[in-house]
């Protein structure tokens, strides 16, 4: 068993949904290098009510290679999910940004 996952080279579509707990969803960013770099994601329309799962897009370019996907969320009064999870005894608050291994094969190589 294994996250990691498998695409062909080309448009990925990456989408999901998004919760805060202490305020509105105000944004999403997709990271596909490992958290080097970010950028942001589509959010869909705000469902009025600051409880509401906001659902995002975005289109990923899978060139062949290893990659890391990521996306972490930010709320408007500015929490932001982190990186690294803060350590506490009874394991509460686990929110840290997730990270899934992807594998583009190379079309050329058919080794």
């Amino acid at each position: 068993m294994s996250r990691t996952r498998v695409v062909a080279p080309g448009p990925v579509a990456l989408e999901g949904r998004a919760w805060s707990g202490c305020a509105p969803v105000s944004s999403v960013e997709v990271s596909t290098d490992g958290g080097t770099t970010w950028r942001a994601a589509e959010l869909a329309a705000d469902q009025g009510h600051r409880w509401a799962w906001r659902r995002w897009s975005h289109t990923w370019s899978a060139t062949p290679g290893d990659h890391v996907l990521s996306t972490r969320a930010a709320d408007e009064a500015g929490n932001t999910q982190p990186l690294e999870q803060p350590w506490n005894r009874g394991g509460f608050a686990n929110n840290l940004v997730q990270r899934v291994r992807v594998f583009c094969p190379d079309p050329a190589d058919t080794g």
